[in-house]
């Protein structure tokens, strides 16, 4: 019985990491649980971004404007808000996150729970010093 389970478990875990973070994801309000976004994650050299498509909180043509930089009074809709992450296993890391809602950018990661739940964690300095938010992959209609 114990050689079933960890079998089970064994092939539950490659089939999480061989699966992509790429495609679109829901993002949700920590205290109201309430749809936020629909965020799409993508490639390109290497590097994995994600951009706000959809906003469910915020009209059609916001603009950020507590953004810093090139992001500074751009519209929501199309702000790359994950930037220059790196696949090291089934993490990916490196690269910065941008809270449109204050404007600020922390460092982050992204690590793939299930074939449908990514965890999401934004932090100063150390990772200990952050927040976590679990987004869940949007379904095909």
């Amino acid at each position: 019985m114990k050689i079933i389970f960890t079998s089970f478990f064994l092939l539950l875990s490659l089939y999480v990491n061989g699966q992509s973070i790429i495609g679109q994801w829901e993002t949700y309000d920590d205290k109201t649980k309430e749809k936020k976004a629909t965020i799409e994650i993508y490639e390109s050299n290497n590097q994995y971004f994600a951009k706000i498509i959809e906003s469910y909180v915020s009209d059609k043509d916001a603009i950020c404007f507590t953004c810093k930089g090139k992001q500074k009074n751009k519209p929501i809709i199309g702000l790359v808000i994950i930037e220059n992450l790196i696949q090291d296993k089934n993490e990916f890391k490196g690269g910065t996150i941008l809270d449109p809602e204050n404007g600020k950018t922390y460092k982050c990661y992204l690590k793939l729970m299930s074939i449908n739940k990514l965890k999401v964690r934004g932090y100063l300095g150390v990772s200990i010093f952050g927040r976590t938010q679990y987004w869940t992959r949007k379904k095909s209609k």
